[in-house]
């Protein structure tokens, strides 16, 4: 959808008047990182940041307004000795109608997120199974972050629902400051997967129905850097912070007031901890917190206030950088980062005066060590090099702490708003100190700002008017997702289908479902009077062109699903002319998957030919062949002596298939299963040839046509294969019968 001018400049959406939907079931998404309700453990490393803290308080305070029926907070399950167990629970409650929900993918340990990309197809089909199983069809999807944008994406096609998109940070804006660091796309490519995110952030600006920004600098700075930046609707909402945790400092000074006990142990702790760095902790506090991030600055504030003797004689200096036990585990990044820390202290000698404790707990110490700030008459310093938002500065302006912050992104906008402190170039160390020290030193200066900050926050950035404003643009979305489904590429969507599924029944096709027109005539009307509860599909060695032929001539209604390529295609239909792929099968099956070298070493036998229509593709090679167990024999071994993955099916005498390893018809048929949540017992399957031999053998009801070939003799006996009698779709509707499958 395309924004207007207005829109695009303001980073406000047109509001169209619509009758908004009472009890909305709401479902966001966050899948990196380690999130859970309580003690969240910011500044582990670089995916615990401020994004896991802004999604849990988002979750619940939706979950608090009425028009919301549920809302669910996806992200991974991790199972690891090295991290909580709490992060191992499927459920975690957040409020009476908000929850954590936790979902496997690519195995069981932590991993840093750059490399979970090539398990996020996993994750979709996980969602899909879990929202079938507990009866859930959500209104809206909120992804956050690029992988998460790509879970909301996918989900979004296959449920025929809108979504909408938070960055947090973009890929083009990362790219850019490494290149500026030095670092080759080579080097971006191996450790960040750069391209794949920026490509996911493509494909979101392009279908999202709204992208939620916390500034008008994030449209015009960084998402004007896409190429479908001008295709996406931009709506602005600032984010919200929990105002009852960082009250105001003055609170403590009423003697009406009585403090909650975890923040006056939290103070305790907090000052036993600068009692071992500093001298004299009586002085005002320069206070900072974040990442150990090299994009925060933090040298830049230590080296102005390593070079500002005034500055150190009138105040210290306490760093927060991150949770850590050791710098030699950390990353790269953090070490050197902290390391620097640790030189510039000793370097200017700032023993005494600067802080550098190595743990804080975000859900009671944080908030206290604002108001501490505030009662020593301190400021809250982001020394960022730029920063989207800046959750931190809020939070401080909250407890009463006047800030001072880089004059380059969403910290514009909280001054404006607030008028609580001074943007610098954080670059300029003089700047930086000099802004500090105008604040420390001007007492009337430092009350307005302080008081200007507690109002002002209450006034633009408490969660229940940023929880309001965003439920007020999703009933916006709701209202237009209808009329605007083309532009998303949605149709009739697949997971509305197959949500309502109880059964399936898929088929072979050549010589199997075709062959007695009559007979097909008769099996199409039965399939469709139960098309309420029961799924149709094929599996063919044909590919979709192919499909798509067969299908037009026999007048066959398009399936609900197609498996094609023997089993290495999966497309939804009913729509024909707007099938949509299946790109979890894809990812699944391409592991290991190495074509080029498989028909590298298939050339050198010229008892094999490949085959000229419909011979080759993305993931299956075909070939004739003249049956010949021998030659058989010598393709497996060269194979294998090539250690490569392959799955080989040759039928009907003539006809060699090459697939990946995990990729077949009955492969493919399980794997639907799975992911739509359909039993092995409820779903009937039939066919006629060695091409059908491994989907008809299984938990599966399966049903051998008359007309079989002989190579498929050996599954007679097998108690869950029913041989009929009856050729082509007369032995399906027979095997129906048989199994009781549905009422003929």
């Amino acid at each position: 959808m395309k924004n207007s001018s207005k829109s695009k400049k303001t980073g406000k959406s047109s509001k169209k008047k619509s009758k908004k939907k009472e009890q909305l079931h709401l479902q966001l998404f966050s899948v990196h990182g380690l999130i859970r309700g309580d003690n969240l453990e910011l500044g582990r490393d670089a995916d615990t940041g401020g994004q896991t803290k802004y999604v849990v308080e988002l979750t619940r305070a939706l979950g608090e307004l009425p028009r919301v029926k549920q809302v669910d907070l996806f992200t991974r399950l991790i199972d690891d000795k090295r991290v909580s167990s709490d992060y191992n629970q499927v459920i975690e409650p957040l409020g009476e109608k908000s929850r954590i929900v936790r979902i496997r993918c690519g195995g069981k340990r932590y991993m840093r997120k750059e490399l979970l990309w090539a398990h996020l197809p996993e994750y979709v089909d996980n969602v899909l199974r879990f929202n079938k199983k507990e009866g859930i069809k959500p209104d809206l999807l909120h992804g956050h972050y690029a992988d998460a944008g790509f879970v909301a994406r996918n989900l979004s096609k296959l449920l025929g629902i809108p979504f909408v998109f938070t960055g947090h940070s973009l890929g083009r804006s990362k790219k850019q400051s490494l290149a500026g660091k030095g670092m080759t796309e080579k080097q971006m490519v191996e450790k960040f997967n750069i391209n794949e995110r920026i490509q996911a952030e493509e494909d979101v600006l392009k279908t999202a129905a709204h992208v939620i920004v916390s500034t008008r600098h994030e449209i015009e700075k960084q998402y004007s850097l896409y190429d479908n930046g001008d295709k996406a609707r931009f709506t602005v909402i600032p984010p919200g912070i929990d105002i009852e945790k960082f009250y105001p400092f003055y609170y403590d000074h009423d003697e009406n007031w009585q403090k909650p006990e975890p923040y006056i142990q939290a103070r305790e702790k907090m000052s036993g901890e600068f009692a071992r760095f500093f001298y004299n902790k009586d002085r005002p506090l320069i206070l900072t917190i974040c990442r150990p991030d090299r994009r925060k600055n933090i040298q830049g504030l230590i080296t102005a206030f390593g070079e500002h003797k005034e500055l150190q004689a009138i105040a210290n200096l306490a760093v927060f950088a991150g949770i850590r036990k050791d710098i030699d585990n950390l990353d790269e990044n953090e070490k050197e980062v902290l390391t620097e820390m640790l030189m510039l202290m000793d370097k200017y000698d700032l023993y005494g005066k600067l802080a550098l404790p190595k743990k804080h707990n975000p859900t009671t110490e944080v908030p206290e060590l604002f108001r501490m700030a505030a009662d020593s008459m301190g400021v809250f310093v982001n020394s960022a090099f730029n920063e989207p938002f800046g959750i931190t500065l809020i939070e401080a302006a909250s407890a009463g702490v006047p800030i001072v912050g880089p004059d380059d992104g969403g910290p514009n906008d909280i001054v404006k708003n607030c008028k609580n402190g001074i943007l610098v170039d954080t670059t300029d160390t003089n700047a930086l100190a000099n802004a500090i020290k105008s604040i420390l030193i001007d007492q009337e200066k430092w009350r307005e700002f302080s008081n200007n900050g507690v109002n002002g926050v209450r006034k633009h950035y408490a969660w229940t008017a940023h929880a309001e404003s965003f439920l007020d643009e999703v009933d916006n979305v709701i209202g237009d997702y209808a009329k605007s489904t083309a532009a998303h590429g949605v149709t009739e969507a697949p997971g509305s289908r197959f949500a309502e599924l109880e059964k399936m029944l898929i088929t072979d096709i050549d010589d199997t479902l075709v062959g007695d027109d009559k007979a097909l005539k008769e099996f199409i009307t039965i399939m469709e009077k139960h098309r309420d509860k029961i799924g149709f599909g094929v599996a063919t060695g044909r590919s979709l062109e192919l499909v798509e032929e067969i299908l037009k001539e026999k007048n066959i209604p398009t399936p609900d699903v197609i498996i094609s390529s023997v089993g290495t295609e999966i497309y939804y239909g009913p729509d024909r002319k707007n099938l949509s792929r299946d790109s979890g099968w894809e990812s699944h099956i391409s592991y290991r998957w190495k074509p080029d070298r498989i028909k590298e070493v298939l050339s050198e036998f010229d008892f094999v030919r490949p085959q000229e229509r419909d011979g080759e593709r993305d993931f299956k090679l075909s070939y004739n062949m003249e049956p010949n167990d021998d030659n058989l024999a010598l393709i497996h071994q060269r194979l294998t002596e090539n250690k490569l993955r392959y799955q080989l099916i040759y039928s009907h005498g003539a006809f060699l298939d090459i697939l990946p390893q995990r990729a077949s018809k009955g492969r493919a048929i399980t794997y639907l299963g799975n992911k739509w949540d359909i039993t092995p017992e409820n779903i009937l399957v039939s066919g006629d040839s060695g091409n059908d031999y491994e989907m008809l053998y299984g938990k599966r009801m399966a049903v051998v046509v008359g007309n079989h070939s002989p190579e498929i003799e050996s599954l007679r006996g097998n108690k869950r294969v029913y041989f009929a009698d009856s050729n082509y779709a007369a032995g399906i509707i027979e095997g129906i019968r048989f199994y009781r499958f549905m009422d003929i």
